[in-house]
């Protein structure tokens, strides 16, 4: 058995045994599919991102050393949701200290075809409206349909005084990314960040041919 000082990479617990990032990140997006469902059959609940990461590590016995991968395992649970016509459930998932979506929320507009929202009111607005379409979705919402959570309100003005304040301006990100942002230039979206086509058996994206390598 592997002592926790000498696990890296990826591993199994209790006794540590290695295992790859591929099959962690399968795991792990079934695992978040889970969570999510059962996040939405309460109303207006929600889970921040750092409560995620330990579920779907607790849930698949799977942990990690590395950091900042939530939204690469996040990415193909909103393409599972748009494929399966479930509602984008990963619009529960929240900053821990903010409770916004942030940019990560970029993913669900852009598997639907639609634009980033630059403005971060208005992403929350419509994140609300996401929110309780998944409430809706797993019955929690009430039985006049519910209404959307109410989102932090001026999110733009309290960043820019914060940014002031340490002089930078940055983002929280609720796929557990940062990234540098301003408001006032539509942002635009790299090649790398267009949505892709995923097995809906592992998980992995899937290349030109569209045949998945892994299940092949």
């Amino acid at each position: 058995m592997l002592t926790s000082e000498e696990r890296r990479g990826f591993w199994r617990e209790p006794d540590g045994t290695p295992t790859s990032r591929s099959i962690a990140f399968q795991q792990w997006a079934l695992a978040a599919h889970d969570v999510l469902v059962e996040t939405a059959a309460t109303y207006h609940g929600l889970i921040s991102d750092a409560d995620l990461i330990e579920a779907v590590q607790a849930r698949t016995n799977i942990r990690t050393s590395q950091r900042n991968w939530l939204g690469t395992v996040l990415t193909p649970v909103v393409h599972l949701c748009y494929r399966q016509g479930e509602p984008p459930l990963t619009s529960l998932v929240v900053g821990q200290r903010d409770r916004l979506v942030g940019e990560g929320y970029d993913e669900v507009l852009l598997v639907a075809d639609l634009s980033p929202i630059t403005d971060p009111d208005k992403r929350e607005r419509h994140a609300a409206e996401a929110q309780l379409d998944c409430y809706r979705w797993a019955g929690s919402a009430p039985a006049d349909g519910g209404e959307p959570r109410v989102p932090p309100l001026q999110v733009a003005p309290i960043r820019k005084a914060a940014a002031r304040s340490t002089g930078r301006t940055t983002s929280r990100v609720a796929t557990g990314r940062a990234t540098a942002t301003k408001a006032a230039k539509p942002k635009r979206v790299a090649k790398s960040d267009q949505p892709v086509t995923v097995c809906p058996s592992c998980f992995i994206a899937l290349p030109a041919t569209g045949v998945c390598d892994n299940c092949a």
